[in-house]
């Protein structure tokens, strides 16, 4: 894994300003703030990555950019998910620097990074509707009632699912399940998007018609994201930039 090779278009966001606050006037715990404290503008500085002696990742030097889509191209094996675990703090790095702003990064665990995840294989909850598989996250995190609702509806309306909220996942297709786990990442309002491989699972037709969804749901959502593919089409389709 090398550096960014090429540019296919910059972006032109500025992060949403977002307040923390309930609807009883208390301090909501899962929404972001104006000043974060962990900024999703990320460093790897000579990062590097072994299993058991054998390198995966080899003196990385990358900056992804706040608020841009940022896609990690290359063949399987290249260390392109190891790169990925280690911004999601499921790996540690064998060496160098991991720097989301100017906070080291290395060995602060999971739950306190402020990312979600969506992968091929799709993590949704079967014996919930769309509904509750969306809020849960912020359900669990104990969000107002009317909170959970509103940003519910919210990202259905992004993903263009406000219809499917009352069915369950049995119910759904392939690409409305998809749209359902963005959704269930999105609502918590993330500060860094990590999205493995989430299409490759899918038709080419309905391949080609997320991608141009995930592009509008950038442009909407103004989160800092990262994109792993081995396809090339794909990535030229969707980044802001592109590292090889």
């Amino acid at each position: 894994m090398r550096g960014p090779s090429s540019i296919k278009r910059t972006s032109a966001f500025e992060p949403r300003q977002r307040v923390r606050q309930r609807d009883d006037g208390n301090p909501d715990p899962t929404a972001a703030t104006d000043s974060p404290t962990v900024p999703a503008a990320i460093r790897f500085a000579a990062v590097s990555k072994s299993f058991d002696g054998v390198p995966a990742v080899r003196g990385l030097n990358l900056e992804i950019r706040d608020g841009e889509l940022l896609v990690l191209l290359g063949p399987s094996g290249c260390g392109k998910t190891t790169t990925l675990n280690m911004l999601a703090g499921l790996e540690q790095p064998t060496g160098g620097q991991l720097f989301f702003g100017d906070q080291l990064m290395n060995a602060v665990p999971p739950e306190e990074r402020d990312i979600a995840m969506v992968f091929q294989s799709i993590a949704l909850y079967p014996h919930l509707d769309v509904r509750a598989n969306i809020g849960f996250a912020l359900a669990t995190r104990k969000a107002a009632k009317a909170t959970v609702a509103e940003r519910t509806a919210e990202v259905a309306g992004i993903l263009g699912i406000g219809d499917l909220l009352g069915r369950r996942i049995h119910q759904l297709s392939g690409g409305q399940r998809q749209r359902v786990a963005i959704a269930k990442a999105l609502v918590r309002r993330p500060r860094l998007f990590l999205l493995d491989e989430p299409f490759s699972s899918l038709d080419a037709a309905l391949r080609r018609q997320m991608r141009t969804e995930l592009v509008r749901i950038h442009r909407e959502v103004e989160t800092t994201m990262v994109f792993v593919t081995h396809d090339q089409e794909e990535a030229m389709a969707i980044a802001d930039r592109i590292a090889v």
